[in-house]
């Protein structure tokens, strides 16, 4: 477990530009954008306890962003 924010700036360095383009131009990588950014802080709150929650939701909240990840990822590769 990592309590390390995972910004999407910071995990794709070199896609920040894009990403910020893609946060203006496309309302589907904006709204996608922002699922993961609120999803991303309560995983980070649940993991260093701000805002425990048990074990399982955290588990699924972290499989959630992921697959987040995974999709913001193959917008801004194509």
């Amino acid at each position: 477990m990592s309590n390390t924010p995972h910004e999407l700036h910071e995990e794709f360095p070199e896609h920040a530009h894009k990403i910020a383009e893609l946060k203006q131009k496309d309302a589907h990588f904006s709204r996608l954008y922002e699922e993961y950014h609120e999803l991303n802080r309560a995983v980070h709150r649940a993991e260093t306890n701000v805002e425990p929650v048990e074990e399982l939701a955290e588990v699924e909240m972290r499989k959630k962003r992921g697959a987040l990840k995974d999709e913001l990822y193959r917008i801004l590769s194509a």
